[in-house]
């Protein structure tokens, strides 16, 4: 038996592609064609997936405003038997998505939890930036105000390996700004936007020259950026 067909009774929680929906993998596609349920942050998103893998599988709205709530009607569907499979609408759930409280719950519960790991932008950002990977930190979106944004960065400006966050395209140019700011110009970074898209940008160097290059690329899609550590250049 190739994926826990026979099982009843559990949660799959399932990384989705971040863009190129050939990265789904054959694991991913079987678990979800074998839910009873689907669990999705925006069900637009997901019946997109589902079109492309020719199924027709209930989806329930899961997401940051009613997690508290769905978490405790979804567990009741596992312990009713059912197999709940758990999307975001890109990448791995649970990281800067929803799914923790219903993860949280699950254990709480003693039911049955299978992750089916995959893409994510944060990893997939970290490994092809040129920057060190043999420590990182991981810290989602930065806040929104400009005041704790630069709290942040300086609170990371000693912090011996990488730095990996995300940012929306309303703010990438003054995070960038704000990065070269405190952390001066000669800091090393990595900017990728549109990871496994058509359009995807990969920018390494010094903080000053990737706001050189990103100035004259498109300012649309998502952005993860990985800051180096001090000192860190590609000599």
């Amino acid at each position: 038996m190739s994926l826990d067909q026979e099982l009843s009774g559990c949660l799959f929680f399932v990384a989705t592609p971040i863009g190129n929906l050939g990265d789904l993998s054959q694991r991913a596609a079987l678990s979800i064609e074998n839910s009873d349920i689907i669990a999705c942050e925006d069900t637009r998103v997901t019946a997109k997936l589902l079109q492309h893998l020719n199924l027709r599988i209930p989806m329930v709205s899961y997401r940051e405003e009613n997690e508290r709530k769905k978490s405790q009607e979804i567990a009741l569907d596992i312990e009713s038997g059912k197999k709940v499979a758990l999307l975001s609408d890109a990448g791995y759930p649970c990281i800067n998505d929803p799914g923790f409280r219903l993860v949280r719950e699950c254990h709480a519960r003693k039911l049955k939890i299978i992750p089916i790991p995959g893409p994510n932008a944060a990893l997939t950002a970290l490994a092809a930036s040129g920057l060190p990977t043999h420590q990182f930190a991981f810290i989602g979106f930065l806040p929104k105000k400009r005041g704790q944004v630069q709290k942040t960065i300086e609170s990371w400006k000693d912090f011996d390996g990488s730095v990996v966050l995300y940012e929306s395209k309303y703010k990438i140019e003054k995070t960038l700004n704000a990065i070269s700011e405190i952390l001066g110009s000669d800091r090393f970074i990595c900017l990728a936007r549109e990871l496994t898209k058509s359009y995807e940008s990969i920018l390494s160097g010094p903080v000053n020259q990737v706001i050189e290059e990103q100035s004259q690329s498109s300012g649309k899609g998502e952005f993860t950026i990985v800051i180096g550590p001090s000192g860190y250049s590609f000599e």
